[in-house]
């Protein structure tokens, strides 16, 4: 398994358990940046790479599931925020911004976007974006989209 993501090489995971090693790894990078864009369809496995960034982050997994309902939610551990974002059941983009996006973005925490195509529009620039793609029953193509 490659150590972690690089730009402009696909990576193909043959496991949950190993999108969700790739997530724990990918977790030092944000370091550098923290928010991060999540693309893909449903079951292309953002959650489960989620769950291992936020493993990465010193986080229990077992407590980290999609916000789908909710649009956020907030996991803390030792003082590390994760904001984990769903914005697939949006009406608007406007339900984002009353949400209060712009504090979770430029406050402290680490933010995690699924389905950031809906918010496109208020994303700063400098973020990570990762293209998941479902290529069969358990393997998934993940692409750093830019470095």
């Amino acid at each position: 398994m490659s150590e972690t993501l690089m730009a402009k090489e696909p990576y193909v995971s043959s496991s949950t358990q190993e999108t969700r090693l790739l997530g724990s790894r990918f977790a030092e990078k944000l370091k550098e940046r923290k928010i991060v864009a999540l693309y893909g369809t449903l079951g292309a496995g953002k959650t489960e790479f989620v769950k291992g960034i936020c493993e990465g982050l010193g986080i229990d997994e077992s407590t980290v599931n999609s916000p789908t309902f909710t649009l956020v939610n907030e996991y803390n551990s030792d003082g590390q925020v994760v904001y984990h974002f769903d914005a697939y059941r949006l009406k608007s983009i406007y339900e984002f911004y009353e949400l209060g996006y712009h504090d979770y973005f430029f406050g402290d925490g680490v933010c995690l976007i699924e389905w950031p195509d809906r918010v496109e529009e208020l994303l700063p620039e400098d973020i990570w974006r990762i293209q998941f793609t479902h290529l069969g029953e358990d393997k998934r193509e993940l692409l750093l989209m830019d470095e």
